[in-house]
Formats: C-alpha cells, sequence, structure tokens
C-alpha cells in the first residue's frame, strides 16, 4: 500500500514539474510575441527615438482603438437586428407548434428556437442563391431583365422616372435615403473591419465611395454593387452586399363588412352644364343602378346655369328609366339621396369640398373629392370602402388620365364610344401621379385635420396642401393606381388671375394632357412624314409605268 501510494505521489510531483515547464513556455511564448520587431517591420508605426515619439505611438494606438470600437458597434448592431429576426421567426414556428400541439392534446417541452434560427439563416441563403449575384440568369426576353440603378453620395439616376421624378435626383423618400446611407456605411464598416484589414491600412471613409449601383429582385431582395477609392491610382475596392428579403409572415387576418358604408360624392361646380350632365349619366349607371350606397353633394358657385344644373339633378331623381337590371338596388327608381349647396363668389374647389364636407350631418360618412371630369367605376368605389379607415387611413388613389382623342384617333370622325377609350395603354394615357384632388377620407379626419386652406383661391393647390397634412399626421396615406378612375380629356384653359405658381401647374398640367411623347413627335414631324409618303407614292406610281 505504501509503495503504490510513494508511487502515486512521485507520479503527480512529475505531472506539477510538467505543467510548471509547459507554463514556462507559455510565458517565453507570449513574451517573445509581444516583443516589439524590428525597425524594417515597423514601417506602419512612428519609432519611439523619432520625430514624433510617444505623441505618435498614442495617435496611432488612438485611432486604432477607433476603428476597434466601431467595428464593435457596428457588430452589436448586427447581433440586435438578428436577434429581432430570429425572435421573431422562433415566436412564428412556436405558434405553429402549439397549434400542433393543441390539436393533438400533446405538449411536448422540445425548444424550437435552434431550429428556427438554422431555418431563418437557410432561408436567408437562399435567397442569395437564388437571385443573381454569383452567376446570370437565362431569361426568356431583353425585357425581362431587372435594370440596376446607380447612385452617388448626392444623387440617384433611376430608369423608372414616372412623371414626378426625374432622371437624377436627390433621394427624396427617407426610406429610399435610409437604405443607401446604410449600405455605405456597411461597405465602410466591412472595409475597415479589423479582421479583415491589415494593421497598416489606412481607414476608409465616405469620401473614398465612387459610386454604386443596385437593382431589387421583388420575390428575392436588393443587390448592391459598390466601389471605393484604392490605395493606389487605377485601383479600387468592390464590395458586393445583398439584402435578403425575409418570408413572408401573416401580420392579421381580418373580415370587413361594407354593405352599410355609405359614400358621400362631393363635387365642386360652376357652369359647365354639359359636363355635370355626362357625368351624371355615368353617376346614374355606377352609383344608383349598380351600388346603390352613395349619396351625391353639389356645391355649386354663383347663379348663372343653376337652375339648369337643379334640373339635372330633379331628372335624376325621377330616374325614368328605361330598364331595370334585376340586381339593382332597391330605391333606385327614386333616388333622393344628392343635396345641393350654392354659394356665392369666385369659384373655389376648396371651399366648395370644405363646405360640402362640413354640410353633412349624419354620423361619420366616407368622403370621395371629385370633379366632373372624372368617370369611376362601382368597382373603384368598392377599393374607396375598403383603403380607409376612420382614425387610421386615407385613400389616395392615382387616377388615369386620357389623352385627347382628337389625337390619338388621327382627328377622323371614327372616335370610338367613351367606355373603348377608357382603356389603360401608354398611347391613351397616363397615370396622372402629380394629382391629389381625387381622394377618399372619413368625414371625422378630414375636420380633424383641419380641412381646406380657404384662402387659397381659383385652379390648383389646395389638394396638395391637404395631402401635405395628411402625411404629417400619424395616419397611414394609401397611394396607388387604381384601374376604375379616369380623368377625361377636356380643353384647359389657364386663366390670368392665376398666381404665377398656380399658372405654371395649370400649364405643366395642360402639356401632359395633350397626347404621349411619340404622338406629339408625329404632330411636330407631320410635314416630313407627308413628304415622304408623296415620294413613295411617286417611286410607286412610276415602277407601274
Amino acid at each position: 500500500m505504501r509503495m503504490v501510494r510513494r508511487g502515486l505521489l512521485g507520479w503527480i510531483s512529475r505531472v506539477v514539474i510538467l505543467l510548471v515547464l509547459l507554463c514556462c513556455a507559455i510565458s517565453v511564448l507570449y513574451m517573445l510575441a509581444c516583443t516589439p520587431k524590428g525597425d524594417q517591420e515597423q514601417l506602419g508605426l512612428p519609432r519611439a527615438n523619432g520625430p514624433t515619439g510617444k505623441d505618435g505611438y498614442q495617435a496611432v494606438l488612438q485611432e486604432r482603438e477607433e476603428q476597434h470600437r466601431n467595428y464593435v458597434n457596428s457588430l452589436k448592431r448586427q447581433i440586435a437586428q438578428l436577434k429581432d429576426e430570429l425572435q421573431a421567426r422562433s415566436e412564428q414556428l412556436r405558434s405553429g407548434q402549439d397549434q400542433a400541439s393543441d390539436a393533438t392534446g400533446l405538449r411536448s417541452g422540445w425548444d424550437p428556437a435552434p431550429k428556427a434560427q438554422a431555418d431563418l439563416l437557410a432561408f436567408l441563403r437562399g435567397q442569395v442563391d437564388k437571385a443573381e449575384v454569383h452567376a446570370g440568369v437565362k431569361l426568356a426576353t431583353e425585357y425581362a431583365a431587372v435594370p440596376f440603378d446607380s447612385f452617388t453620395l448626392q444623387k440617384v439616376y433611376q430608369l423608372e422616372t414616372g412623371l414626378t421624378r426625374h432622371p437624377e435626383e436627390k433621394p427624396v423618400r427617407k426610406d429610399k435615403r435610409d437604405e443607401l446611407v446604410e449600405a455605405v456605411e456597411s461597405a465602410l464598416e466591412s472595409l475597415n473591419s479589423p479582421v479583415e484589414s491589415s494593421p497598416h491600412q489606412r481607414p476608409y471613409t465616405a469620401a473614398d465611395f465612387v459610386e454604386g449601383i443596385y437593382r431589387t429582385e421583388r420575390d428575392k431582395g436588393t443587390l448592391y454593387e459598390l466601389t471605393f477609392k484604392g490605395d493606389h491610382t487605377h485601383e479600387f475596392q468592390r464590395l458586393v452586399l445583398f439584402r435578403p428579403f425575409g418570408p413572408i409572415m401573416k401580420v392579421k387576418k381580418e373580415k370587413l363588412n361594407m354593405a352599410n358604408t355609405l359614400i358621400n360624392v362631393i363635387v365642386p361646380l360652376a357652369r359647365r352644364v354639359d359636363k355635370f350632365r355626362h357625368f351624371m349619366q355615368n353617376f346614374r349607371e355606377m352609383c344608383i343602378q349598380q351600388d346603390g350606397r352613395v349619396h351625391l353633394t353639389v356645391v355649386y358657385f354663383g347663379k348663372e346655369e343653376m337652375n339648369e344644373v337643379k334640373g339635372i339633378l330633379e331628372n335624376t331623381s325621377k330616374s325614368q328609366f328605361d330598364y331595370l337590371l334585376p340586381s339593382t338596388p332597391p330605391g333606385a327608381a327614386n333616388f333622393r339621396n344628392f343635396t345641393f349647396i350654392q354659394l356665392n363668389g369666385e369659384f373655389s374647389r376648396g371651399k366648395g369640398l370644405d363646405v360640402g364636407a362640413r354640410f353633412w350631418k349624419g354620423s361619420n360618412v366616407l368622403l370621395f373629392f371629385c370633379d366632373v371630369d372624372i368617370y369611376f367605376t362601382s368597382e373603384f368605389l368598392n377599393t374607396c370602402r375598403l383603403n380607409t379607415q376612420p382614425g387610421k387611413k386615407v385613400f389616395y388613389p392615382v387616377l388615369f388620365s386620357q389623352y385627347n382623342p382628337g389625337v390619338i384617333y388621327g382627328h377622323h370622325d371614327a372616335v370610338p364610344p367613351l367606355e373603348q377609350q377608357l382603356v389603360i395603354k401608354k398611347e391613351t394615357g397616363f397615370w396622372r401621379d402629380f394629382g391629389f384632388g381625387m381622394t377618399c377620407q372619413y368625414r371625422s379626419d378630414f375636420i380633424n385635420i383641419g380641412g381646406f386652406d380657404l384662402d387659397i383661391k381659383g385652379w390648383g393647390g389646395e389638394d396638395v396642401h391637404l395631402y401635405r397634412k395628411y402625411l404629417h399626421s400619424n395616419l397611414i396615406v394609401v397611394r396607388t393606381p387604381v384601374r376604375g378612375l379616369f380623368h377625361l380629356w377636356h380643353e384647359k384653359r389657364c386663366m390670368d388671375e392665376l398666381t404665377p405658381e398656380q399658372y405654371k401647374m395649370c400649364m405643366q398640367s395642360k402639356a401632359m394632357n395633350e397626347a404621349s411623347h411619340g404622338q406629339l413627335g408625329m404632330l411636330v414631324f407631320r410635314h416630313e412624314i407627308e413628304a415622304h409618303l408623296r415620294k413613295q407614292k411617286h417611286k410607286a406610281g412610276s415602277k407601274k409605268t
């Protein structure tokens, strides 16, 4: 027993000695590793006996410390974002697991969080693999390619401009501006990362950014390719970043019953009897015969032609229809849901709409601000209802504006009926994305926001002012093109009484309304085209003889 104990003690003593020697060896290696290198390898740091001395060391150390601090902060932000995403994904999977357990009557103690994290990471990697990042994708036609937009620190250069945006512009929308700034900052963090950069590399700043390109594949994500100046002339650093779109998540499910949602269509008017007669033909068909849940408020300025307008309303209320559809709502044969308000003074669209909205004495009603040169369908009325909610949402549809039919159809008598003209094509019209006059909102929201600015007279300006007030509020502004709302072409006259800004807006609208770019070009060069046709006809006649 003693021999065993003595042998055990001897073995323990040998192990202790070996551990001591190992610790000494590690200490020596650590000292060698931490000893400053020779002069030839210290090109990035000033020597202690050099001209900068201790101050130079401190400056370099502070710079490296700042880089490490920025990198740590960047990692913390990324970790926080990943935690949020993983938590949301885990809650979604846990909810599904709980539902499955409830259905079977079983409750397991399995924690889905690790699997959720793995699933999310696999999904994000799959988005990168599916996108056109590492290799090209075969496309059927030249129109299937998704183009890039390019940008610098100051400007964005874009292909899809619409009518309110420009080929070159500063990113006005906050989400777009923040998106590009975040991409540049992420690239700089990567370039200045201590893990990826050499110890003697200069720090990169936003001033080194040359240009970037980006494009979005809506089912996959956004690809960014960012270029920075390199360390030498003609050298560059390029970073490719990808913002993958996450999986679709259900936010809420709700049942909407619009059976009793009345729309009060408010139309300000001064003279224009013929236009009002056409408007009421559309109103009779869409609102009275098909929808049946509409009230009409006409706010009329002045007394000239007032009796004609009231007569049209009275005839509509009698509704002497030649026929009624089986689906016609009850009461359509004797429509009385209209209000006529007469105002003195010069025409003011904002005042007319404001008075019409405040005149309503019933319960909270959905308002549709409309003009007499507007054509809408019964489907649009439901779109109006579905995209508004009192205290939460207002609806600003982008309507389709019709070009001059006389230009479109060649100044001949073969202009088709109105219903056949109202097709959404680039040859027939354009999305009027600079207009904010046609809008759906609940009366309570209109009153709470303060209504229209009644100091604005004449044409234009009042609708933009109201739109901006909603943008500055906590209400959701729904802005989207709609297929059932049309602005009918009419000759526009810009009056001398308008302010310079109003007159400019009126003239711009007038220029937009006439025809497409190609159609206007055909008019400008019509003499050359006619000369060409005469030459071709002459050549054809010469060959026959």
